[in-house]
């Protein structure tokens, strides 16, 4: 018997993971005319702002971008977990800054009230999160950044709601964010088993959005901090069983970490693509800088570079469509994505030279946003511990 099939069955054959179909193909054409025709010409004047021009966002919303897998019967587009990464790349070639609004809004929260959220919040938050109000996802505290369990906020039974009181830091979308995935701690005394996630809207007594943060990178997207002072809840806001907000947030982050790779590689590939065009116009010596051996190595490299994160993003966003395990998949994928970024990033700057420095190209930007994917949503180092782990089965 022949090892070797004697005719390929193409019907039998994986699609290459880069190959899309033709709604892929449409999808991501019209966000990335979107990100090339409306975004760009404010790029420069968001980020010196550090303010998201809001008839943009409106324009998001209005193109479907908010709530890409939003069921339709909420009024969201119904998409797939892919095309939210495909939207957040191509908005990062362009804006980073915008990609990570986006980010947040489909993987973190759509993501958690679609999968956890009872039909009533369903009814009640998808059809605006779809249409007009922007949210935010609420974790992260001083003393519990990678260590995200030992959160201080506080969550106290009050009969008919909760109280909550505590301080949340570095929170996305918050300065605008109408709704916010809230984690807090009903009892402290079981430790991780006592988070529980609060859907805490604007405007509820005991709540303030505080600081705003003052960024190194991705600075149109606002960072701030959220304050509770004997905040109250109704009973109806808690999503999701008490005391299991710890899964909530353990399963949406491991996928939230794969839009985050999409958002570094969309970098990458908008560095590439200005290094790309800057070589082929840019002359010394009598010659395009491009024809020179060394400028083409150096983007040779970046190309790699790109390349192979696409491989591992692409790869892992596919298997969590596909209902596979995907978890060390995605840690790899931001992992990768975060460090090529920045690298890609330092390089089209140098393909540049002196003026790549300065803010009349767009190549500083990005090299300044790209720092921020080894940091969020699981530093580097954490993502290596998840691969570790799968690879030893250590504790």
């Amino acid at each position: 018997m022949s090892l070797m099939a004697t005719a390929l069955d193409t019907a039998t054959i994986p699609a290459p993971l880069t190959r899309l179909s033709e709604e892929e193909k449409m999808f991501r054409s019209t966000v990335r005319q979107f990100a090339r025709e409306r975004i760009r010409p404010h790029v420069r004047e968001m980020d010196e702002q550090a303010v998201f021009k809001k008839e943009i966002l409106a324009e998001m919303f209005a193109l479907g971008l908010m709530g890409i897998d939003v069921p339709e019967e909420y009024g969201g587009q119904g998409g797939t977990f892919f095309q939210s990464v495909l939207a957040v790349e191509e908005l990062a070639a362009v804006d980073p800054a915008a990609a990570v609004i986006v980010d947040v809004q489909n993987t973190l929260v759509n993501n958690a009230v679609h999968r956890w959220g009872s039909e009533e919040q369903k009814r009640k938050f998808f059809p605006r999160l779809a249409t007009d109000m922007l949210a935010a996802y609420a974790l992260s505290e001083a003393g519990s950044g990678s260590d995200a369990f030992a959160l201080t906020t506080r969550a106290e039974d009050r009969g008919d709601h909760w109280l909550l009181n505590g301080r949340k830091l570095w929170i996305t979308n918050a300065a605008e964010a109408g709704l916010f995935l809230v984690f807090a701690n009903v009892d402290p005394a079981a430790g991780y088993k006592g988070i529980t996630c609060f859907l805490v809207e604007r405007g509820f007594a005991g709540f303030t959005v505080g600081k705003k943060e003052d960024k190194l990178g991705i600075r149109a997207s606002s960072t701030c901090e959220l304050l509770f002072d004997n905040c109250r809840v109704p009973k109806e806001n808690v999503m999701g069983p008490v005391g299991q907000g710890y899964k909530i947030a353990i399963e949406t982050l491991n996928e939230g970490r794969i839009a985050i790779g999409g958002q570094m590689l969309g970098l990458a590939q908008g560095a590439l693509d200005h290094a790309v065009a800057y070589a082929k116009e840019r002359k010394q010596f009598g010659q395009r800088i491009g024809d020179f051996q060394g400028v083409q190595f150096n983007i040779a490299e970046m190309a790699v570079k790109v390349e192979t994160a696409r491989l591992l993003v692409y790869n892992a966003a596919r298997l969590r469509d596909a209902g596979l395990p995907f978890v060390t998949e995605a840690a790899m994928a931001k992992y990768h994505s975060s460090v090529i970024a920045e690298e890609v990033a330092s390089a089209a700057v140098e393909v540049f030279g002196g003026v790549g420095f300065t803010k009349d190209y767009p190549v500083e930007k990005l090299y300044r946003d790209a720092k921020i994917g080894r940091i969020y949503e699981g530093t580097s180092n954490m993502q290596r511990v998840v691969i570790a782990k799968a690879l030893l089965g250590a504790k």
